[in-house]
C-alpha cells in the first residue's frame, strides 16, 4: 500500500501522538522512527506485562543509548505506565518517548501532568485534502470521508460499518465507558440528525429516551474517543444576544454519512450540503490543531438566527466562513456575513461552495469547495494571495 506523507511537524521532545483509531498514527511512526524501539499495548502479552509491573519500563529505558526513541502504542490501555514515563522523561532526557492513544477517557489527569513538564502534544485526524494531492476527490470525500483506513480501502462502505462496530464492540463495551451498549449505538444514530447543528441536550434526550445526563456523558465519550467534537459560539466583543448552545460534529464525515438513517422522506441536497459542511469543518479542525500559537474554530448564532458557520481567530489571521452547497447566492445567504462584518471590521469573509471557479458576491469571495480544501495546509494561513 502506498504511504501518502502527513503535513505533521514532529517535536525533537516526547510527545503523546492521539487521534482516533484508522488515522495513521502506527503507519506515520514507522515512516519517520524506522529505528525507535516500539511496544505495542494492544498486544495481550505486552498489555499484561506492564500492567502487573509497570515499573519494567525502566528496565527498557535502562538499555537504550542517547537519541533513541521508545515509542508506546495507545498508551491508554495502561494508564499505569504514565507516572513511570513522567519520572523518566525527566531522568533520561537524552532519549525520546512518544506515546500514541485512542482516547483520553483514562488519561485525563496524567496527559496534564506530562504536557505541564516536558512531553508536547500532536493529533492527527483524517487525511487533508493538501495530503492526498492529486488523488484527492471532493465526491469521494463526500461520500466515505478521509480517515486512511477507509479511503484506502477496495470496498470503504462495508469497511466504514466494520469500524464503528469496531469502536462499539472494542473501545466502548470492552472498556466499560457506558453502561447500556444498545442505548449507546441508537444515540449515535440519534446524534448524526445534529451533525453540522445545534446541539440541545434536551431533544436528544427524548427523543432517544434516555436521561440528559447520560446524554451528556455519551456525548464527553465520543470526545475523549476523539470521535466527535464540538465548537462553542464566537463572543469576542459580542454586540449582539448570542445562543449559548454549541456545535457538534462527528470527526469525519464518513462517518456521518454511515451513522445518518436516509429513507424517502430525506432530502438528499440537505443531507450532502450538511456533509460538505462537515468535510470543511474537519479540515479547518486540524489547521487549528496544529498551529504552535493558540487559535480558535467557532461559529457565530445570533438570538434572532443569523449564523456564520465557521470564524478562526488567532496570530495569523481572523476569518468568518460561510459553507454553501448551491453557487448560486442569493441575499439571504449573506445576510449572516454583512452582520458579521459589520460588528467585526477587522474580520476576512468569504463563501466556500460547490461552484466550479471563483467568483464575488456583494464584494465577499466565493471559492470553490475543492480548490479551497486542497489548499488548507496548517504551513499556511487558511485565506491569502499566497495559500490559494
Amino acid at each position: 500500500m502506498k504511504y501518502i506523507p502527513r503535513k505533521i511537524t514532529p517535536p525533537e521532545d516526547s510527545y503523546f501522538l492521539l487521534g482516533p483509531r484508522g488515522t495513521g498514527k502506527s503507519t506515520w511512526l514507522m515512516h519517520n522512527y524506522p529505528k525507535a524501539l516500539r511496544i505495542d499495548l494492544l498486544l495481550g502479552e505486552e498489555e499484561r506485562k506492564f500492567s502487573s509491573y509497570p515499573e519494567r519500563i525502566r528496565d527498557v529505558a535502562a538499555h537504550m543509548a542517547p537519541g533513541d526513541v521508545l515509542i508506546l502504542d495507545e498508551i491508554q490501555r495502561v494508564p499505569r505506565l504514565l507516572p513511570e514515563i513522567h519520572a523518566l522523561i525527566e531522568q533520561k532526557r537524552d532519549i525520546q518517548f512518544i506515546l500514541t492513544g485512542s482516547s483520553t477517557r483514562k488519561l485525563r489527569r496524567a496527559v496534564s501532568d506530562l504536557l505541564g513538564g516536558r512531553a508536547l502534544l500532536r493529533q492527527m485526524g483524517p487525511f487533508l485534502a493538501s495530503e492526498l494531492g492529486q488523488e484527492f476527490s471532493l465526491d469521494k470525500a463526500l461520500t466515505i470521508g478521509l480517515i486512511p483506513l477507509i479511503w484506502e480501502s477496495k470496498n470503504p462502505e462495508e469497511r466504514l460499518r466494520n469500524y464503528i462496530h469496531l469502536y462499539l464492540k472494542e473501545e466502548i463495551q470492552a472498556e466499560g465507558l457506558v453502561r447500556q451498549i444498545g442505548d449507546f449505538a441508537r444515540f449515535l444514530e440519534i446524534a448524526s440528525f445534529s451533525y453540522a447543528s445545534v446541539w440541545t441536550t434536551t431533544d436528544i434526550s427524548r427523543e432517544s429516551s434516555v436521561k440528559r445526563a447520560t446524554i451528556d456523558n455519551y456525548l464527553q465519550v465520543l470526545e475523549d474517543l476523539f470521535l466527535a467534537f464540538s465548537l462553542p459560539v464566537f463572543s469576542r466583543r459580542a454586540k449582539r444576544r448570542l445562543i449559548a448552545h454549541s456545535k457538534f460534529y462527528y470527526f469525519d464525515v464518513g462517518v456521518y454519512r454511515a451513522l445518518r438513517p436516509q429513507g424517502i422522506l430525506d432530502s438528499s441536497s440537505e443531507i450532502e450540503g450538511l456533509a460538505l459542511e462537515g468535510l470543511v469543518a474537519q479540515h479547518l479542525r486540524s489547521w487549528v490543531l496544529a498551529q504552535r500559537e493558540p487559535h480558535s474554530l467557532s461559529f457565530w448564532r445570533t438570538a434572532t438566527k443569523l449564523e456564520v458557520d465557521f470564524v478562526i481567530y488567532g496570530p495569523r489571521g481572523f476569518w468568518a466562513i460561510e459553507v454553501k452547497r448551491s453557487p448560486n447566492l442569493g441575499p439571504d445567504d449573506v445576510r449572516a456575513l454583512l452582520a458579521f462584518k459589520d460588528e467585526y471590521p477587522e474580520v476576512n469573509c468569504f463563501f466556500v461552495t460547490l461552484s466550479k471557479y471563483r467568483t464575488t458576491y456583494r464584494g465577499f469571495p466565493v471559492i470553490p469547495a475543492e480548490e479551497f480544501l486542497l489548499n488548507i495546509d496548517p504551513q499556511n494561513p487558511i485565506f491569502s494571495s499566497e495559500s490559494l
